[in-house]
């Protein structure tokens, strides 16, 4: 089935790392673009980050730009999110998404001290 597994969530303090992973099974990625979305409780799911088929160009949320690194490992079949500099704002649940995938169960992110 064609599928995207998010990985990596949990629970980081202000200004600190982490490092999503998105695993395709099901579907080759590197004729696709990829992005990750996020959607924060009562609130609309928003595109933080997309990225070619080729790596380039990438696109980010403006209020991300500078904090957050998309990145692709076709050979791998995964897509991956470093997020730095992380703020209370960036608590959401984070997903995964293909031209070919429905939503997934996503990977929680939460920002706190």
């Amino acid at each position: 089935q064609v599928q995207l597994v998010e990985s990596g969530g949990g629970l980081v303090q202000p200004g600190g790392s982490l490092r999503l992973s998105c695993a395709a099974s099901g579907f080759t990625i590197s004729r696709y673009f990829m992005f990750w979305y996020r959607q924060a409780p009562g609130k609309e799911r928003d595109m933080v980050a997309g990225i070619s088929s080729t790596g380039s160009p990438e696109y980010y949320l403006d209020s991300v730009k500078g904090r957050f690194t998309i990145s692709r490992d076709n050979a791998k079949n995964t897509v991956y999110l470093q997020m730095d500099k992380l703020k209370p704002e960036d608590t959401a649940v984070y997903y995964c998404k293909s031209a070919v995938t429905t939503w997934g169960q996503g990977t929680q992110v939460t920002v706190s001290s």
